[in-house]
């Protein structure tokens, strides 16, 4: 139970960024100005008792602490169910179970490599895509998603972000002990449709936007 407590609570802590970070990213809708002043503030958040990105790196920090406690707890768990299926399920049930686990499971592997391409890209700066180096946090963000299979990829990758949202969310509120009314399952089921929704929509707005020539 220790571990699927882990797990729910450090995915939900990742939910709480997956927002902010939609929100942030919401900003270049408003121009390239407030979107590179967002990225600024960021970075002089704290000041004068934090050095420069002072706050950004102790976020990072707790967010690299979440994945590596939500990926060990996963996979842990994972293994012990492989272990404990010593019997056939029905027919219907295996199918069921199944799918809702390959979602989750090779879901997960899915984003977490693309979490580390989407770091090399934006964060670390390893590579860039589109036209050549930008010194300005907007225009980076728009040359990259000027390119087509660029944007696909990210299409792709909030598509799978979206789903794993929508089982994540209900299970921990499961693992929680928030489902215990028929009232509280009804209320968790639309928490993680909406949440899910609200993900995709809101992160795929800027890259479609860009891509269509409507932010340039």
């Amino acid at each position: 139970m220790g571990l699927k407590i882990m797990m729910a609570v450090s995915g939900l802590y990742f939910v709480l960024f997956v927002l902010m970070h939609m929100y942030g990213n919401l900003k270049i809708l408003a121009g390239h100005e407030q979107f590179d002043t967002y990225a600024h503030h960021l970075r002089i958040l704290g000041e004068p008792m934090l050095p420069y990105s002072g706050f950004l790196w102790i976020f990072r920090i707790t967010l690299i602490i979440a994945l590596i406690a939500h990926v060990y707890s996963a996979l842990t768990l994972w293994g012990r169910a492989g272990r404990a299926r010593q019997q056939r399920y029905l027919v219907k049930d295996a199918m069921h179970t199944a799918v809702s686990s390959r979602t989750m499971r090779w879901g997960g592997v899915a984003l977490l490599l693309f979490i580390v391409f989407h770091l090399l890209q934006f964060t670390l700066r390893s590579f860039y895509v589109g036209t050549d180096p930008v010194s300005s946090p907007a225009a980076m963000v728009v040359a990259a998603f000027q390119t087509p299979w660029l944007t696909l990829i990210y299409v792709l990758a909030m598509i799978a972000l979206g789903l794993h949202l929508h089982h994540g969310v209900w299970s921990a509120c499961q693992t929680l002990g928030f489902t215990n009314t028929a009232k509280a399952r009804g209320t968790a089921k639309m928490t993680a449709a909406v949440v899910a929704g609200l993900v995709v929509i809101g992160f795929l707005i800027p890259p479609l936007a860009i891509q269509f020539g409507m932010i340039k």
